[in-house]
């Protein structure tokens, strides 16, 4: 058993984590790909025990309340889709991302009310294609905050910046070119990683929607540096939900 604590700095919802970041938390105890399902909201600032079962899975507990569960898994994308900085760049500006009009303004990873070098700022934005399938890109130059002791961007940080995007992606109408302003939340996430980055390497991330179901919705993610080089692809599943209920109220 070993004690994860979820900083403040890292929250989604004003009182939660940031799911990609508590999956990539957790992910960190599996050798491999894996998929991590978020159970409940994730505390901040309050000790969490990651807990190894027998059978090879993860739990994170509050307690004796699960927070989220990983295993280890192989999967493989449909289709991996890519883009230029330069496309990236372009898209941001067609990005939602002005504070009033922001779901979530302060979250770690998409919030545009967050300071340079304390949130990633991911406005991930359409890329202007023809095609069934809205495809968005943002661009991403990882703080040198972010590295781990190997001096590589840490996991978890990709398994964020892979996660925001992939909502967005969900909420993305085509056909009248904006976004629907339906509440979600993470429900679910895999992730593997192939390469990390450099601080202040230049990446592009892509997202993309893969089909609805209920409350459900799901989507993919990759992250590319500059040269095209492919460094970790994400498959999400997120659910939607009141308002409150994204905002922790409910």
């Amino acid at each position: 058993m070993t004690e994860i604590i979820i900083d403040k700095r890292y929250c989604g919802p004003p009182n939660s984590g940031n799911g990609g970041y508590v999956c990539g938390r957790l992910a960190r105890h599996i050798p491999s790909a894996a998929e991590v399902t978020l159970r409940a909201p994730p505390p901040l600032d309050k000790p969490l025990d990651a807990i190894a079962r027998d059978d090879g899975t993860w739990e994170l507990r509050d307690a004796g309340k699960t927070v989220a569960t990983g295993r280890a898994v192989s999967f493989e994308l449909a289709q991996v889709e890519t883009a230029t900085l330069p496309e990236a760049r372009a898209a941001e500006l067609l990005a939602l991302f002005r504070p009033d009009e922001h779901p979530l303004p302060h979250c770690f990873v998409c919030g545009p009310a967050r300071k340079e070098g304390d949130g990633l700022r991911i406005f991930a934005g359409p890329l202007n294609r023809r095609g069934q399938t809205p495809v968005l890109a943002a661009s991403w130059a990882p703080d040198p905050n972010l590295a781990a002791g190997d001096g590589l961007i840490a996991p978890e940080f990709l398994w964020s910046a892979l996660d925001c995007p992939t909502g967005f992606a969900c909420n993305y109408d085509q056909q009248s070119l904006s976004f629907e302003k339906t509440p979600l939340l993470l429900g679910r996430m895999s992730a593997r990683i192939e390469a990390r980055p450099r601080p202040d390497e230049p990446c592009i991330i892509t997202a993309w929607p893969t089909g609805r179901d209920g409350r459900k919705r799901t989507a993919d993610a990759a992250l590319h540096d500059e040269a095209g080089r492919l460094l970790a692809v994400a498959r999400t599943t997120w659910i939607a939900v009141e308002r409150e209920v994204q905002l922790g109220r409910g």
